[in-house]
């Protein structure tokens, strides 16, 4: 008979958020899969308990998924936890889940904190509906095309992001939605948590010197249903500065600038020529 993959939630911050049902799934599992081992030892050391782990993550889990899923075919448990948060959710985990349901090896879910849901709840951003989209890629190709098929999108957005990426996403962001509403969430359960609810054309001024630090959770908000009457020529041109520092020229920027806004391409254009 084959064994349970456990897929356990971890705190993103607060170890006081650990459950005491995810504690026995741990002291009772015969295996611990974790993204790195390293970090797992210390959740480990604090709540007293002691388990084989493997490390399953991005590089080795095509090679490892297998060797994991054989052993849950033989009847051992096993437990797969993330360095924070649940497993699956912009971390690994995604095939192994699906390797089991196709082996008929039974997955249970053992719920813990999730970055993104508590920043949304946080945030005092509209949550009736919302996309969570993960970390943006850093391939400038894979990027442009995600942040384009997002312009139109009406639902409030969902992102991680490291520190040291934040002043080129907020940027990014800015060049391609104008100067939408933003929560950026910032170390959630830890000593310095913190919510800051402005605009992305004052987060891009705030941030755009590096200086940002902690994991951020970004809470944008999506398109409002007038969002061309409220685009002033002023931000359209400085959308399309965001463009031509990008290696636009004032025409090409002033034209897709119309094109997003809906104003004209040649007032766009002259105040670029005047500014």
């Amino acid at each position: 008979m084959a064994g349970i993959l456990y897929v356990v939630g971890t705190p993103i911050g607060n170890l006081g958020d650990f459950s005491p049902r995810a504690v026995q799934v741990l002291s009772e599992c015969d295996f611990i899969a974790a993204e790195d081992t390293r970090v797992t030892i210390k959740l480990l050391n604090h709540f007293g308990i002691k388990k084989p782990m493997v490390s399953y993550y991005e590089h080795n889990r095509a090679q490892r998924g297998g060797v994991i899923i054989d052993r849950l075919l033989n009847g051992e448990s096993c437990a797969l936890v993330s360095d924070a948060g649940m497993p699956i959710i912009s971390d690994p985990g995604e095939d192994l889940t699906r390797l089991c349901h196709e082996n008929g090896i039974p997955v249970l879910a053992v719920p813990g904190p999730c970055a993104f849901v508590t920043a949304l709840a946080i945030s005092g951003m509209p949550s009736g509906r919302f996309t969570f989209e993960g970390f943006l890629t850093v391939s400038k190709q894979n990027r442009k095309k995600h942040l384009e098929e997002l312009i139109n999108e009406r639902r409030t957005m969902i992102f991680y992001e490291a520190p040291h990426k934040l002043a080129s996403t907020l940027s990014d962001m800015a060049k391609y939605w104008g100067n939408r509403k933003i929560a950026l969430v910032k170390e959630i359960t830890k000593i310095h948590e913190n919510v800051e609810r402005t605009t992305l054309f004052d987060a891009v001024e705030k941030y755009k010197d590096g200086s940002a630090k902690g994991e951020y959770v970004l809470i944008v908000g999506g398109k409002p249903e007038e969002e061309n009457e409220e685009i002033t020529i002023e931000a359209a041109v400085e959308m399309a500065k965001k463009l031509i520092e990008d290696g636009l020229s004032k025409n090409e920027a002033a034209k897709e600038i119309a094109k997003k806004t809906g104003l004209k391409k040649s007032d766009i254009y002259k105040s670029l020529q005047n500014g």
